[in-house]
């Protein structure tokens, strides 16, 4: 929903859950991801030991979850007890623990609801039954609050959706698992500077292995955050990544149309998103599109040959070039004067050359 006139009205997902159906599946996966927030916390936490176990529960979770994915089938309670059980203990003398799928990314603010924020504290000692057996209570009805578990006779089995979710996860670890290059570690922006010399395919494959292997939240937001740096290059190869990241990203990419450096991008990128075909000319205003061919010839003049600003001019002219140019240093765009200096010197038509030079001087001495 969004606020609106005092009040509150359909928001923009809901609009997208009304005609398609994987907007609806993206959605409910973040509420998956959220489990942890919306199981009633059981009296047993008013005790500091359930803290601490929900806290190290949640990071053997995908253990279970993938565990109930094999078997397809009901499983015992008292069998799910003795894998939480094993996992706490193989957690406790310092082993694998949390290793493997992560099907909630967002467990470790999630659970804060439960265990405070205060640093976790250790449990040298093996649990005792009851409280594991309580945790797991707490797990099982937060996973069926979500639908991806269903109990019922003293056992539990994956839903249909929990079933996708896990399987999604899984096809998400095995993209990381498959990167050749292995940027996964690396911050956006060196993902985006290392990614600036791959051909399309390869770099792709790097984006999704990148943006697996972390929230979907805050790898848009650090994309977002390097897209805003004063390199051309590495802002339109955010845009790029960001498309891999699918709907997921649309909420950020929507509020990234207030920020000027971003938004025409971000309007290309929502017009894409929305697949109703529409064109670039459609979509851009002559400000935003002008402001967009210089951003886009500074990359090319930052780190690519400048004789290509020549094609870069043919593209976009539409046979007036000096058009072109009056709106390039009217676009308000820091590099306008060095483009259009550039273009000036590289131009094999004199008549062209020196419209582009006097645009430049006019960005240089303020004129209109």
């Amino acid at each position: 929903v969004e606020a609106r006139d005092g009040g509150a009205g359909p928001g923009w997902r809901l609009h997208a859950w009304e005609h398609d159906d994987e907007a609806v599946v993206r959605g409910w996966s973040a509420l998956f991801d959220a489990w942890t927030l919306l199981a009633p916390v059981p009296p047993a936490a008013l005790r500091g030991v359930f803290t601490v176990l929900a806290g190290q529960a949640v990071d053997q979770a995908p253990q279970l979850l993938s565990f109930l994915h094999l078997v397809d089938g009901p499983v015992a309670d008292s069998e799910l007890l003795e894998l939480l059980r094993r996992g706490l203990d193989e957690r406790r003398v310092g082993g694998s623990g949390g290793a493997g799928l992560s099907p909630v990314p967002h467990a470790a603010s999630a659970v804060s609801a439960v265990r405070g924020t205060c640093r976790e504290p250790q449990i040298d000692t093996p649990a005792a039954p009851a409280d594991v057996a309580a945790v797991l209570d707490w797990m099982l009805d937060g996973l069926a609050a979500v639908g991806a578990v269903v109990r019922r006779n003293d056992a539990a089995e994956l839903s249909p959706l929990g079933h996708w979710a896990v399987r999604a996860k899984l096809e998400e670890i095995c993209t990381v698992a498959q990167t050749a290059a292995g940027h996964i570690e690396q911050s956006a922006y060196e993902l985006l500077n290392a990614c600036a010399d791959y051909s399309p395919g390869p770099a792709r494959a790097e984006y999704r292995a990148w943006v697996a292997a972390r929230p979907a939240d805050r790898a848009v937001a650090e994309l977002l955050d390097a897209a805003q740096g004063d390199d051309a290059l590495v802002r339109g190869l955010a845009f790029e990544a960001l498309r891999v990241a699918g709907g997921t990203a649309e909420q950020a990419v929507r509020a990234a149309v207030d920020e000027p450096v971003l938004r025409p991008y971000a309007l290309l990128w929502l017009a894409e998103q929305s697949d109703e075909g529409v064109s670039p000319a459609d979509v851009l205003g002559a400000e935003d599109a002008a402001w967009l061919w210089v951003d886009t010839a500074a990359a090319v003049l930052d780190h690519g040959e400048t004789e290509l600003l020549v094609g870069h001019v043919e593209g976009a002219s539409a046979g007036d070039p000096v058009r072109l140019f009056a709106r390039a240093r009217q676009s308000g765009h820091p590099r306008a004067a060095s483009v259009l200096t550039a273009v000036s010197g590289v131009h094999p038509d004199p008549g062209v050359a020196r419209a582009a030079r006097r645009s430049a001087f006019s960005v240089h001495t303020g004129g209109a």
